[in-house]
């Protein structure tokens, strides 16, 4: 199955990183978080990515174009006189297609979406990704639910782990409630989707993915949503990277799926609705 990914963001002011690096490219350990995403598609067997590039294309193009597996894993190098041979003792990426696409340098999601349309139009069902979360979801449950029913698109969707309190109120500006976001049933788009071709007849230039073509499909009864409450996270401050920095040199890191069969989650279902 084919697998988008939205890589075309700028990237984040974090501190010792420059602003010109594009968001997918900030390292989680010695590799890119992109890598990581992709790694975690590539475990349940979809390699055939299609990267929507927009703000330093350059930057990931380079970074496939001359990557090297023996520098990113282990190897044997058997010297021969002048000269020397290297036996890989384990890859990264085999078998992985990659299609990079420069999908313009300030399109939103829904424009770089439709910009890579004719790569995708004949897929039974295609995944899509924004490329700055890591999650341990198994992903087969979506796509095996988004195929039953025959749904338009299905995403992932997961509580906010933020330390902001909701506040509730009542009559006269009167406070009736004060609780913590991740203990309420507040639940957020994750970023993870299972799409068919027919989600681009609900679409229209220039509209965001998740915002009007949504709608439609919500107000259609096409949008299924899986709600989990295992591990995911974006990558969206310096607080972030740092946590997964950590996970990963500590090597706890969830999203590593491809070295554990652990860590599978808790799916959960929603009040009435149709959620895995």
């Amino acid at each position: 199955m084919k697998v988008v990914l939205f890589c075309g963001g700028l990237g984040l002011r974090v501190r010792d990183y420059s602003q010109n690096v594009p968001k997918p490219m900030l390292p989680i350990g010695s590799r890119p978080i992109l890598w990581h995403v992709m790694r975690y598609y590539a475990h349940y067997g979809h390699k055939d990515f299609i990267l929507c590039l927009g703000y330093r294309a350059e930057c990931i193009k380079d970074y496939f174009l001359n990557y090297n597996e023996a520098a990113a894993n282990d190897c044997v190098i058997k010297i021969n006189g002048g000269g020397h041979s290297i036996e890989l003792l384990a890859n990264d990426m085999h078998d992985w297609r990659i299609t990079l696409v420069d999908t313009g340098y300030s399109a939103n999601i829904g424009g770089r979406l439709k910009a890579v349309e004719k790569y995708v139009r004949d897929e039974e069902m295609f995944l899509a990704n924004y490329s700055d979360n890591l999650t341990d979801f198994p992903l087969p449950h979506l796509i095996d639910k988004v195929k039953a029913t025959g749904k338009v698109a299905g995403f992932l969707a997961v509580k906010p782990d933020l330390s902001y309190h909701l506040v509730s109120f009542g009559q006269g500006n009167m406070v009736s409630a004060i609780n913590e976001i991740r203990d309420t049933d507040i639940w957020i788009n994750g970023g993870n989707f299972v799409l068919r071709p027919r989600i681009f007849d609900y679409m229209e230039d220039g509209e965001e993915l998740v915002t009007a073509p949504f709608a439609r499909l919500i107000e259609e009864g096409e949008l299924l949503g899986c709600q989990y409450e295992g591990f995911w996270s974006p990558l969206d401050t310096f607080k972030d990277k740092q946590r997964l920095d950590d996970l990963y040199e500590k090597d706890r890191a969830p999203w590593e799926i491809w070295k554990s069969t652990t860590g599978k989650g808790m799916l959960t279902k929603g009040n009435g609705h149709d959620f895995l």
